[in-house]
């Protein structure tokens, strides 16, 4: 089957994944319904999809994502806290709301750079070896960490720094 590539940026176009009123989901890139596990299994993959409604057209994505985070949450070892999940609802609604999603955003693609660094960095260590790179002497794990440190501390003064102008534009300064 040929791929479908998006003229204006000559990437593949995403898969399309309809979603019916019964809940079922229907791939139309393999002509057969797929599960909630298999969209999770297409985003570990790193596959680009998107999720229409069948009937409307409109863009389900994020709620299909959702239900996955949900699923996984309730799985067993959760990553989101109480703690944090009511913080994130705080936002809702609150002038900060639109900083904080980049923020988290802009945090997670560091943490996956670390991620992906220390996986590369592992590959060849022997057991010894990795009990040495993983002790916090490990100076390359010290230089990775202060780099996702100092890429979070950008993040959160160029939050700061934005909302203090939209602060200054409503006659409001610190």
């Amino acid at each position: 089957m040929p791929e479908a590539k998006d003229a204006r940026t000559a990437k593949p176009a995403a898969r399309v994944i309809k979603k019916y009123p019964n809940r079922r989901l229907y791939d139309t890139g393999t002509s057969t319904y797929i599960t909630l596990d298999e969209v999770r299994q297409l985003v570990m993959a790193h596959e680009d999809f998107v999720v229409r409604d069948a009937k409307t057209g409109e863009d389900l994505t994020r709620s299909i994502l959702l239900q996955i985070i949900l699923e996984e949450e309730a799985g067993g070892a959760p990553i989101l806290t109480e703690a944090v999940l009511a913080n994130i609802i705080r936002f809702y609604g609150h002038a900060m709301q639109g900083f904080m999603g980049a923020y988290l955003e802009k945090n997670i693609q560091a943490f996956t750079e670390l991620q992906a660094k220390l996986t590369e960095q592992a590959k060849n260590l022997t057991p010894e070896m990795w009990t040495q790179f993983m002790s916090l002497q490990s100076p390359m794990l010290t230089g990775m960490m202060g780099n996702y440190v100092e890429q979070s501390q950008k993040a959160l003064a160029q939050m700061q720094k934005q909302t203090e102008q939209m602060l200054g534009a409503f006659g409001l300064k610190r």
